[in-house]
């Protein structure tokens, strides 16, 4: 069942996203949120708009301001609407260009609990090092893998979920819950430990805290590329509310 996005739920989806990668400076103008980080995570570093209205062409120039004041790169990520064309020209007219199509998906958390009946995660509200190790492990980019782990160790509230065998972590995840919303990030699985269904136990047991807390719709964001990702969160009940794409200059 595809839910119904209001404008409010959009301007909080946002803003919750922003909460859970926790960037290390954060400003907004003009109906946009503006995250400043040096990290890869590109949800961390890349202004986005809280609505999904056409944008005042004037902002990309104040956006620009910002971001050279802090010494980073401009990225923008727009939703691919109609609303954001002539924005989107406007971009491509200033050097810009468009990559890393990424669904943003939402599903309510009822269903979500349902994707497995393996045992749940361990939880922590702090992450470890065996939490962390999973991200740099072989076939992760270790540069992009500190990266996240940094970002996502900042969220506050934020809730890490790792399946462990022999004391090593095999699969990870993490939980946001903020502005209404509960939010999956930083899903993890070790190459060698793929196919035995632990990504879907880390998803039901974020689902799970969400529920203890009382929220009942959970969201997440997945390159539209990867499949595996896409056929385990179509069976959990998640459904594209809305895709973007990262707009920069090569």
């Amino acid at each position: 069942m595809k839910l119904l996005m209001t404008a409010h739920d959009i301007e909080t989806l946002e803003r919750a996203t922003v909460v859970a990668v926790s960037p290390q400076v954060q400003e907004e103008i003009a109906g946009w949120l503006l995250p400043f980080d040096s990290g890869t995570v590109g949800r961390a570093r890349s202004a986005v708009p809280l609505a999904h209205a056409a944008p005042d062409a004037a902002v990309i120039e104040e956006i620009e301001a910002r971001y050279a004041a802090r010494n980073l790169p401009v990225m923008c990520r727009l939703p691919h609407l109609p609303a954001f064309d002539a924005f989107s020209k406007l971009l491509r007219s200033r050097g810009y260009d468009a990559g890393k199509p990424t669904h943003v998906q939402v599903a309510e958390v009822a269903s979500v609990m349902k994707v497995s009946a393996g045992p749940f995660a361990h939880t922590a509200t702090h992450p470890d090092a065996a939490w962390a190790a999973v991200f740099v492990g072989e076939g992760f980019d270790p540069v992009d893998g500190a990266s996240r782990v940094a970002t996502l160790s900042r969220a506050p509230g934020a809730l890490f979920a790792s399946i462990r065998e022999g004391g090593e972590t095999v699969a990870a995840g993490v939980g946001g819950f903020s502005h209404g919303w509960a939010s999956v990030h930083g899903m993890r699985t070790a190459q060698r430990c793929r196919g035995r269904g632990l990504a879907g136990r880390v998803l039901a047991t974020l689902a799970q805290a969400a529920q203890s807390r009382g929220i009942e719709r959970i969201f997440l964001q997945v390159e539209a590329s990867n499949a595996p990702a896409l056929a385990l969160y179509r069976s959990a009940g998640f459904t594209t509310a809305w895709t973007y794409s990262y707009w920069k200059k090569p």
